[in-house]
């Protein structure tokens, strides 16, 4: 694996858990003793410790975003979910920056989560591990930053939920971020998304495996379920013209509708007939044996609660009236869910509080996932910003040692 590894790699990456004894009272009163949040830390933290930089994970994200684990006998690993961001010479520069990546608690990679022991019982969470939102999360961050002697991010950022994330962090921790970049995010979902979750969700609940969430005591897991959930969910990740362009032209006319078929001709049943069958069905299983169903139940429900607007009277604007954070906000003009005209809406509510943004609108074909992909014009405008954020937090730290 080390000889293969690209030389602009953060390389082999060790995961650390960082156990926390506070509890913590979450948004809906009910309170965790105490945790465990998996992080992963790519570059060196300077004397100041002015260059660090926080990522948020969106809904299926963990710690792992970039890097290769050194697992044995796993030779096709594949790098780290952000690899095509992070690293050297990359936008956000493990030469220049202290990179901070987590499991949000809930999560299945290693933080405190459904699949955790609960102490008071013996056995695990499950259904019953409490409702997180995106606040709390953010809690749980500025405890890590603590923890870490970190009294100041550089950037916090992060793409679709990340990025409300990043919105949380500029309104409960103003004074703590001296840049945020939202990256294909919204200040809150729209009834269409809220209904995606849904239908996933039902997906799950009604599996007869699911077993009320309680499916660990029972030696199985709601596979179907989760399967049909991340279908779902994947199709909403892409555009139309991304799928077309995967899947070719359709065999039987020659036009390019993304409609090629698995194995060259119809079989006039209810078996895969298409290759986006195939495909989908692919990535459902794929993900269903990876990720936990209780996690992303409750992860769903984290999205649908985000509109911190309920806390100004539904003016979001009054939100960001504190601190002096700048922001930069990047939508993709094939993403459906969660299209440029939120981003737009998120730069207006910011010039209405008076902030200092920078938007950037990319064309792509990429769908909402083109976040992930390495979009020339994008890595260039994240590239461009972050020197910005670097030569701000060099002139910061020459001040501080010349004082």
């Amino acid at each position: 694996m080390t000889s293969t590894i690209p030389k602009d790699s953060v390389g082999i990456v060790k995961p650390e858990l960082i156990h926390f004894d506070e509890a913590l009272t979450l948004r809906s009163g009910k309170v965790i003793e105490s945790y465990d949040l998996m992080i992963e830390c790519y570059g060196e933290l300077n004397q100041d410790k002015s260059n660090a930089i926080l990522i948020c994970h969106a809904l299926s994200g963990d710690h792992h975003a970039a890097g290769y684990h050194e697992l044995e006998g796993k030779k096709d690993e594949k790098p780290g979910w952000w690899d095509t961001c992070i690293g050297p010479g990359k936008p956000f520069d493990s030469d220049i920056f202290f990179i901070v990546s987590l499991n949000n608690l809930g999560g299945c990679s290693g933080s405190t989560g459904p699949t955790t022991i609960n102490p008071e019982t013996g056995k695990a969470y499950g259904p019953d591990f409490p409702i997180i939102t995106v606040r709390d999360w953010v809690n749980s961050q500025a405890r890590l930053a603590d923890h870490l002697e970190i009294d100041q991010w550089a950037a916090v950022i992060g793409g679709s939920l990340g990025g409300m994330q990043v919105l949380r962090w500029a309104i409960s921790y103003p004074e703590r971020i001296r840049h945020a970049i939202v990256i294909a995010a919204a200040p809150k979902l729209s009834a269409q998304n809220i209904a995606f979750n849904e239908v996933a969700r039902q997906s799950i609940t009604t599996d007869p495996d699911f077993h009320q969430g309680h499916y660990y005591e029972q030696g199985t897991y709601p596979k179907k379920g989760l399967t049909l959930a991340r279908m779902i969910g994947h199709i909403t990740y892409l555009s139309d013209s991304s799928m077309n362009e995967k899947f070719g032209k359709d065999s039987l006319t020659g036009g390019n509708f993304g409609r090629d078929l698995s194995t060259g001709k119809l079989n006039f049943g209810f078996d895969v007939d298409f290759q986006v069958e195939s495909y989908l069905q692919y990535k459902g299983e794929s993900f269903s044996s990876n990720f936990d169903a209780n996690s992303y139940l409750l992860i769903t429900k984290t999205l649908d609660y985000f509109d911190p607007a309920v806390d100004y009277e539904g003016d979001l604007s009054k939100a960001f009236l504190h601190g002096n954070c700048k922001f930069l906000v990047v939508s993709f003009s094939s993403d459906w869910r969660f299209p440029p005209e939120r981003s737009r809406e998120l730069v207006n509510t910011l010039l209405k509080a008076k902030r200092q943004v920078s938007y950037l609108e990319i064309e792509s074909d990429g769908g909402h996932d083109a976040f992930l992909l390495p979009v020339p014009r994008y890595l260039e405008g994240l590239s461009s910003y972050l020197s910005v954020v670097a030569n701000e937090t060099f002139t910061n730290e020459k001040t501080s040692h010349a004082s």
